[in-house]
């Protein structure tokens, strides 16, 4: 059971009633809370939480349709979508309950100051190094449209500037980050076919790609509902088609592909996480057409290269800079 779990089961006759429970892990808790309902972005958990508690928890970037009479916010990593988060739903809780938990790691303390603009905030309970915050919503806020918080940035291409389109949690918010800016300095001569973006988030290589390819059949394929929804706008601003999907990683992908091109995530929320790329490592020939090319760029500390040798091929090294390195194999 994850400790945020824990520490509102210990307040549990606070959540009897039709709570909703915002980016909530894949635990027993709705099963321990049998009128509660999920909202959750991330595909892996929802697949879990859908074979468990089929019908119990909602997939997407909008707080769900249905009546609630409370909601539980878990704290995610970024500030700026808890904003969201607790806008989305303390809008339809006027005279009502929204609770925020959190580790103490993740910055719980100070993310409950994100209530004050609904109300006075109390702390309910701190146990399992977490914190349990309530707020009663004296002042309902006006709910805000996701895209009203995106942020725009453009970047200068060989083919034309690209507008890049970001939702708040989505890697690299509002920036391009370094090891994408290197990867897309380096997307020459990429086989034509069919393209994989794995870990898409805004969509920048996805897009890059699919401008500089127009031929290219691109797939963007992202964990996070927020990542996808943001590839989406991106692909829209410039006038760009490419197949968008959420799934739990590369096994989510389509087989039978020409390319794979990533800059792989390897942080989930505040812990690290390489689960998702050595997956991607161990299992990307099963995706690849023989002659198929994994392009990957990674921070230079990771060794990725015996594992790519391992189970794809020959990797080289294509270039390297600024502590990153970019690899590229071919499925023999």
């Amino acid at each position: 059971m994850d400790p945020r779990s824990e520490v509102l089961l210990r307040q549990a006759e606070l959540f009897q009633g039709a709570v909703l429970l915002a980016g909530l892990p894949a635990d027993d808790l709705l099963g321990r809370l049998p009128a509660a309902r999920g909202w959750c972005w991330h595909a892996g958990d929802q697949s879990a939480l859908e074979a468990r508690f089929a019908g119990r928890s909602d997939f997407g970037v909008n707080v769900p349709e249905f009546e609630f009479d409370s909601a539980v916010v878990f704290l995610p990593k970024a500030k700026d979508l808890t904003d969201y988060l607790l806008n989305a739903v303390a809008s339809r809780l006027q005279g009502r309950e929204v609770f925020l938990v959190g580790e103490k790691r993740s910055g719980i303390e100070g993310a409950a100051k994100q209530l004050n603009p609904f109300g006075k905030p109390r702390k309910l309970d701190s146990a399992r190094h977490c914190q349990l915050w309530q707020v009663t919503v004296d002042n309902a806020p006006q709910a805000k449209s996701l895209e009203s918080l995106a942020q725009e940035y453009e970047l200068p291409l060989a083919e034309g500037p690209l507008k890049v389109i970001s939702l708040p949690g989505v890697f690299s918010h509002g920036r391009l980050d370094r090891g994408s800016a290197l990867l897309l300095e380096h997307l020459d001569k990429l086989p034509g076919g069919h393209l994989l973006d794995f870990g898409c988030g805004a969509g920048v290589l996805g897009a890059a790609v699919k401008r500089r390819y127009p031929d290219t059949q691109v797939t963007m394929l992202d964990v996070d509902a927020f990542a996808a929804a943001s590839s989406r706008l991106t692909l829209a601003a410039n006038g760009l088609e490419a197949e968008v999907i959420t799934g739990d990683g590369i096994d989510a992908a389509p087989t039978g592909l020409n390319a794979i091109l990533t800059n792989p995530p390897f942080h989930t929320g505040v812990h690290t996480d390489y689960q998702a790329t050595e997956n991607l490592l161990r299992k990307a020939a099963k995706h690849l057409k023989n002659g198929g090319e994994l392009r990957l760029v990674a921070n230079s500390f990771l060794k990725y290269q015996p594992l790519i040798e391992e189970h794809l091929g020959v990797c080289a090294i294509k270039a390297e800079v600024q502590g990153f390195r970019i690899y590229r194999a071919k499925r023999g």
